[in-house]
């Protein structure tokens, strides 16, 4: 394979004439500075850095390309997964409990306007700051990801024939809903103000906080609850096709999620004096308010539980990942240690195991160019 990130004598052939610690435009848009120089890969850095249109080669940070590439091969649409058997559970009278129907209602409520809360903070907000052009890279694919997220409740409002206007107008009228979309999205409208720029320790704060709320928080954190409750039901044999396509949404969050980790902890390395202990509390208490406002959002779609899960339980769960987050960025823990009440979620999220092909889609599913039939 190429190593495109080679620095060895015969790629430093070529002069390299330093770039300005704070470069003016570090969009891509603005006039192209035609004696800046060729830039290279040690002047290459997550923000606060000369765009310039897109200079995606050398890398320098592979792990970033290695995601794009993931996202690539991971690639699935909701359509490839029959929803049959889903739309005669659910209308039959007897198919699903009152509470199993709340709680499947609320959470597509929730995941359909989270995915695009999602997405408008990549397009509004962080692709304008974030310098990085193998980033970037990356970004874009999240954003498609989103956009086929989406799409995937659309599809399953339709399948059922639920309501389109309850569903997709539950993020203001179900206030456990509106009350975790609101918190996220301040986070957007401030760093979409125009006047807006990074370079300042302040506002390089402000930046890396919408970080922690969206990658660490909002797809880290508050869409494991949702998962929880829908493949629980899938484990129990009850609504199979949509317990399916959260499996594969599960599987992009997953590397939406470790994205947002290694650019906040390569900000932090190439920051330090950001990361201080002030801002460290500050985000603790970000991730502590996150699990209270998430452990409303399980009372609220689960006010009696059903088999196997229940609020308490999800608000348990929520502790151990607050935790695990926390470990992730290199905070300390905001609640005491906490046992995995779902040890089977990581079955679900282990997503390298068999499937039947006649019987469903593989589980390690890719491109026909990239798929693995061993």
């Amino acid at each position: 394979m190429l190593d495109w990130s080679d620095t060895s004598s015969a790629s430093k052939a070529a002069a390299f004439i330093p770039l300005p610690q704070a470069p003016a435009d570090a969009t891509g848009l603005g006039t192209i500075d035609r004696a800046g120089g060729r830039v290279s890969v040690d002047e290459k850095r997550m923000i606060n850095c000369r765009a310039d249109v897109n200079q995606l080669l050398p890398l320098k940070y592979k792990w970033a390309w290695e995601k794009y590439l993931a996202g690539c091969n991971n690639h699935w649409m909701p359509t490839e997964v029959s929803m049959q058997a889903d739309i005669a559970l659910w209308k039959s009278r007897d198919g699903l409990t009152e509470d199993e129907r709340r709680a499947i209602k609320r959470n597509l409520g929730f995941f359909a306007a989270s995915e695009s809360l999602v997405a408008n903070n990549i397009v509004l907000a962080i692709y304008r700051h974030l310098t990085n052009p193998e980033c970037r890279q990356y970004l874009l694919r999240q954003a498609f990801e989103e956009a086929v997220h989406t799409h995937t409740f659309q599809y399953i409002v339709e399948s059922l024939g639920l309501d389109e206007g309850e569903l997709f107008n539950m993020y203001r009228e179900v206030p456990s809903i509106t009350e975790k979309a609101a918190w996220a999205l301040r986070h957007t409208q401030h760093l979409d103000d125009p006047d807006f720029k990074t370079g300042t320790p302040e506002n390089d704060q402000s930046f890396m906080r919408d970080l922690v709320a969206f990658y660490v928080i909002f797809e880290g954190m508050w869409f494991y609850t949702g998962f929880a409750q829908i493949l629980s039901l899938g484990r129990r044999n009850k609504m199979v096709g949509i317990a399916e396509q959260y499996q594969y949404i599960l599987r992009d969050e997953s590397i939406h999620l470790n994205f947002g980790i290694d650019v906040i902890n390569q900000i932090k390395i190439e920051n330090p004096h950001l990361w201080t202990k002030a801002f460290q509390e500050e985000i603790r208490d970000m991730i502590r308010t996150a699990a209270k406002l998430e452990a409303a959002y399980g009372r609220d779609t689960m006010p009696r539980g059903f088999l196997g899960l229940n609020a308490a339980l999800c608000e348990t769960y929520m502790h151990f990942i607050a935790n695990r987050r926390c470990a992730q960025i290199g905070l300390a823990p905001v609640f005491n240690e906490t046992e995995n009440p779902f040890p089977w979620m990581s079955e679900a999220m282990d997503l390298k195991k068999e499937k039947n092909f006649f019987e469903t889609r593989v589980i390690e599913y890719q491109n026909g160019g990239a798929l693995n039939w061993e």
